[in-house]
């Protein structure tokens, strides 16, 4: 095959530009898509249990201070039960100094103070007793709320547990349906790859390297220009055709596109046209975009990328290294 050849600005060497298929972005891009699900699902569970963490301070608050209102009510209580024992041995003091007067047949004013002090106090006991009743109700009060509280705070718990478990869960299925994602797209990059290897044949100009197509600018491209000859348009119809046959059978559900990177060597270019090699690599990659989608690629299925001299394959500076840098990459990948 013969190719055009013509100085590019100063640089007085060729200038030819590979080009292959870059298949791995479009997985990239549904990992970022299934993450973000991800994390919005956490987001919003984490939402929920940062509620059920205040209801729970709230019933942990609650439930401190009728624990504090308990132990006060106990000692209060106990504090009555003191007394009444105290107002008990006066009461029988009392009566055992009634019961003495009543012998001695002693003065009459003296047994009606007594009885008098003997009544009041009987009444204080009384009041006593009812104070100590009305604390014991209170303290079978504030146990109920207690154990209520507790209750609520249990529930309150055992759902966190199972908020918790059902994140787990989620992410699980998340991970195996991305899993699984990667699985279809990748049998999809295979075939594809095959399906090109077929149709271009074993050329040394022409290779695959890890995930991505790669295809030697000379084939489609004069020396520093971005328009595509007739023997490259003839190649990228090939291309095209595998493009579109592959495109239908991957289910609508899969998001992909093809990525058409162009690459230089490390030769410089300064023309009106062309200020420096990310302009080349870029319009190369264009033109081979513009050209699949005139043979009948959807274009939300393609993507243009320009690199320049940034990611040479070779690191040498040999005219076969410079040679092997210049290309068209093409990659299948999720978007």
């Amino acid at each position: 095959m013969a190719y055009a050849r013509r100085i590019r600005g100063r640089a007085p060497s060729a200038d030819y530009w590979p080009g292959f298929v870059d298949a791995m972005s479009s997985l990239l891009l549904v990992l970022i898509f299934l993450l973000t699900i991800f994390m919005l699902t956490q987001f919003f569970l984490s939402q929920l249990v940062s509620s059920k963490d205040s209801a729970l301070a709230n019933l942990r608050s609650q439930i401190a201070e009728l624990i504090s209102q308990l132990a006060l009510s106990k000692q209060e209580n106990a504090d009555m039960q003191t007394m009444i024992a105290s107002l008990q041995v006066e009461l029988a003091d009392a009566n055992a100094a009634k019961d003495k007067l009543a012998e001695s047949a002693g003065s009459g004013g003296q047994i009606q103070v007594l009885t008098d002090e003997l009544s009041k106090q009987k009444d204080i006991s009384n009041q006593a007793l009812a104070q100590v009743e009305l604390l014991n109700q209170q303290i079978s009060a504030l146990r109920r709320q207690l154990a209520a509280l507790e209750a609520a705070l249990e529930a309150s718990e055992k759902r966190d547990k199972e908020s918790q478990a059902q994140i787990a869960d989620l992410g699980k299925r998340l991970n195996a349906a991305l899993a699984q994602k990667v699985q279809e797209l990748a049998k999809y990059r295979s075939e594809f790859f095959g399906r090109l290897r077929a149709i271009l044949g074993d050329r040394p100009d022409i290779e695959i390297v890890g995930d991505r197509f790669v295809i030697q600018s000379e084939i489609l491209f004069a020396s520093g220009s971005a328009d595509i000859n007739p023997s490259g348009e003839a190649q990228l119809r090939k291309i095209t055709d595998a493009v579109k046959e592959i495109a239908a059978q991957i289910p609508n559900d899969i998001s992909w596109v093809i990525r058409i990177d162009g690459h230089t060597d490390a030769n410089p270019i300064r023309t009106a046209q062309f200020p420096s090699n990310w302009y080349l690599s870029s319009a190369r990659a264009i033109a081979v975009v513009n050209f699949m989608v005139r043979e009948g690629v959807a274009p939300n299925h393609l993507v243009a990328a320009g690199f320049g001299e940034f990611q040479p394959l070779d690191q040498g500076k040999t005219p076969e290294a410079l040679k092997r840098n210049r290309r068209i990459e093409f990659k299948l990948t999720e978007r």
